[in-house]
């Protein structure tokens, strides 16, 4: 896909962050663990507010929440929400999640699962992410699925 200007220039030149430890951590067999998804996709229940540009924040996605729930509000116009429209799965896979869970190939799915929007910094996101991270421990999830959009 050919990216017109000002966006390549604009991505060719973000920073990219290095890390001074490793944050991957063993544990139990995948037919074990609890799944959370987090996606940058900009998808949200109908009865949420949008996101804004450059927002840090994040979406609760509820599990038991169908494609016709939720909307997206991702506010790229480099963005094509014709995967979205067509199957939801693409952005944001709950329903592989649950065959997942129905074949034990995970141990379950996770009560509630996230949705940020991926046009905004990195740095702008931190807080809200350390608060998500709290509330993963608190569903017991130790496995989350990140789908970046």
């Amino acid at each position: 896909m050919d990216m017109q200007e000002p966006m390549r220039s604009h991505l060719a030149t973000l920073p990219c962050p290095t890390f001074t430890s490793s944050p991957w951590v063993s544990g139990p067999p995948l037919s074990q663990r609890r799944v959370a998804i987090i996606s940058t996709a900009g998808i949200h229940r109908r009865s949420d507010r949008p996101f804004e540009a450059m927002a840090g924040d994040y979406r609760v996605i509820p599990k038991e929440c169908t494609a016709g729930d939720l909307v997206m509000t991702h506010l790229s116009t480099n963005f094509d929400r014709t995967g979205f429209q067509q199957d939801w799965n693409v952005v944001f896979p709950l329903d592989r999640l649950r065959e997942l869970a129905s074949n034990s190939s995970i141990g379950s799915v996770a009560d509630y699962h996230y949705s940020f929007m991926g046009a905004a910094e990195p740095a702008e996101m931190e807080e809200a992410a350390r608060k998500l991270a709290g509330l993963l421990i608190g569903d017991h999830v130790d496995a989350v699925l990140l789908v970046p959009v």
